[in-house]
């Protein structure tokens, strides 16, 4: 029997709203179902995943599945974790390096009706600034004060730097964030998995 959220996750896989922004052909990456509990919010895809259609099948994914205490197996085998970054196809690479910021017109179209239709959340990680500012909107007071002040948004939230090697020096002068934060997040993904 088709679900609503298969509905929608077959219109997400097919939708092509931004592909006249791209100079590649859009491949959105979504990776939740009706068990989802723990979610996660990233930016958008990079090349890799773009290219493996799995999320973060990247070194990223390595940092953040330490981070949580789980291995691939678990990451992409438990259908209570669950992946929907803020837009979902690969944004493509700036000339000035790094990726493009996730367009704006994917979350527009399908994060509310996705966040609907995924019941049984009990925790989000919302993954970097832009997850964060899109989430927090006027909460939202940059990503190292919203991360610093994670307790703030606890239970059903918790905010993370992006765990991008772009971010290893913030993590060398942050080192509260592994001392407190990822303490706190392995408790919580071990109570959701452990259930």
């Amino acid at each position: 029997m088709r679900t609503d959220l298969d509905a929608l996750l077959a219109g997400i896989a097919g939708c092509r709203a931004c592909a006249h922004t791209f100079g590649h052909e859009p491949r959105p990456v979504v990776m939740v179902s009706e068990h989802t509990r723990l979610l996660i919010c990233g930016q958008a895809p990079g090349r890799r995943v773009h290219d493996s259609g799995r999320p973060f099948t990247d070194p990223s994914g390595d940092r953040l599945r330490a981070w949580l205490a789980v291995d691939a197996e678990t990451f992409y085998g438990d259908e209570r974790i669950g992946v929907a970054a803020q837009a979902f196809c690969y944004p493509g690479t700036s000339p000035k390096g790094g990726d493009y910021p996730p367009p704006a017109r994917c979350a527009e179209l399908w994060r509310d009706p996705l966040l609907k239709a995924l019941a049984q959340v009990e925790l989000t990680l919302l993954v970097g600034s832009h997850a964060q500012a899109w989430a927090l909107g006027d909460c939202y007071r940059g990503m190292t004060d919203t991360v610093r002040n994670w307790r703030d948004h606890l239970p059903d939230v918790l905010p993370l730097p992006h765990p991008s090697w772009r971010n290893t020096a913030w993590l060398t002068r942050h080192p509260w964030f592994e001392a407190e934060v990822v303490p706190y997040l392995r408790e919580r993904v071990r109570g959701i998995l452990n259930r």
